[in-house]
């Protein structure tokens, strides 16, 4: 088979079962590692519902997203400008940019806009361009990714995107729970080198958080523009000291999204 990325050669990584039943083929690119499936034959099963039973943290990762990129943008780009959410699934993270006071619009052909209703693609006048295309947890659901990508690009100058990274040692589908294998919509999965390649091909700077958000950008920039900004040493122990008393205080209970996500996926997975 050959790399989606690269069009070279692939070798054969392992078989993982899909939707409790179809023993489906992993491939890694031989050139970057970029990993992807056999064909997805399966995708319009996988896809009976848009946003699966297993994306228990979808609410949490746009709030925690909002944050994140709100900074990103009043610091890189024109932060009055118009900007796009590509496959934006129910319209949240437009509905919580908007109200921080970004002029957001949502785009998504397989999900119903709930969130940001009359803020959508289609609202707005043909050929319009974008400061900034955001694209969050598409990528690895991407048969083909150049064309796709392509596609997002012809948008904005800057595509913004999320996908989780591979990690170091990858052998077995159960090194990595971010295979989704319960689900089988993720079927495209990317490391550094992968990601540097598909800028260096369509013409873009690449920059990384080296974990999760990435960006492809015309825009050279003299620095990372997801490097934090380190505080100086008295304001860390102050900040320190004071998250340490207001959980000695007022203690909160642990969160239960990692544990609900567990207990979803093994329901799933009996199920199967």
């Amino acid at each position: 088979m050959l790399s989606k990325i690269t069009g070279g050669e692939t070798t054969y990584l392992f078989t993982a079962r899909l939707l409790g039943k179809y023993d489906v083929k992993y491939y890694r690119c031989n050139q970057t590692g970029f990993i992807q499936t056999e064909e997805p034959y399966w995708l319009d099963e996988a896809y009976s519902s848009a946003i699966t039973k297993l994306d228990v943290g979808l609410p949490y990762r746009n709030i925690n997203l909002s944050e994140r990129v709100s900074k990103l943008l009043v610091n890189n780009f024109d932060k009055t400008g118009t900007f796009l959410d590509y496959a934006g699934g129910y319209g949240l993270f437009t509905r919580l940019m908007r109200d921080k006071g970004f002029n957001f619009y949502h785009t998504d052909l397989y999900a119903q806009n709930l969130f940001a209703e009359y803020f959508d693609l289609t609202d707005l006048p043909p050929n319009i361009s974008f400061e900034v295309v955001t694209a969050f947890e598409v990528f690895e659901h991407l048969p083909n990714p150049i064309p796709e990508i392509k596609k997002m690009l012809e948008y904005s100058d800057s595509l913004l995107f999320s996908t989780e990274l591979q990690p170091a040692k990858i052998e077995k589908p159960e090194d990595w729970s971010y295979f989704s294998t319960e689900t089988g919509q993720h079927i495209a999965f990317y490391n550094e080198a992968a990601l540097i390649y598909i800028a260096d091909q369509l013409g873009y700077n690449f920059y990384s958080d080296g974990r999760f958000l990435h960006l492809f950008t015309k825009v050279k920039l003299g620095y990372n523009p997801f490097a934090a900004v380190k505080d100086s040493f008295l304001l860390r122990k102050a900040k320190k000291y004071v998250a340490k008393k207001e959980k000695q205080n007022n203690p909160m209970p642990e969160g239960l999204l990692m544990r609900d996500w567990q207990y979803i996926k093994d329901k799933l997975n009996k199920k199967a």
